[in-house]
């Protein structure tokens, strides 16, 4: 999942925990993680709602100042399906350097 560069703090932080999403499907999965940063956005819940369910406390939940500033940012690419999506962010924990198979 993607976020704006204003939103990325409130994400990490763990105070922005939902995104409102409006495509033509889900473009993630519950379970899924995808990177953002230095950790990983998990995906915890996926529901399909309707504009009307998005709310003032809904659009503050997410990040935003208003519902219309959460409308202008929502829309990714073609569809009109909304969907609300939990989440939570986790630090990548570091892999350990691969061995090379040459010498030396």
């Amino acid at each position: 999942m993607v976020f704006t560069k204003r939103l990325r703090e409130g994400v990490r932080r763990g105070f922005i925990t939902c995104s409102v999403r409006i495509w033509k499907s889900p473009h993630v999965k519950v379970g899924g993680q995808y990177r953002m940063d230095e950790g990983e956005i998990v995906i915890d819940s996926i529901a399909l709602i309707s504009l009307q369910d998005i709310t003032y406390d809904l659009a503050i939940e997410s990040g935003f100042e208003s519902r219309a500033d959460l409308l202008k940012v929502a829309k990714h690419g073609a569809g009109d399906n909304v969907y609300l999506i939990r989440f939570h962010y986790i630090l990548s924990t570091p892999k350990p350097p691969r061995k090379s198979s040459k010498p030396g």
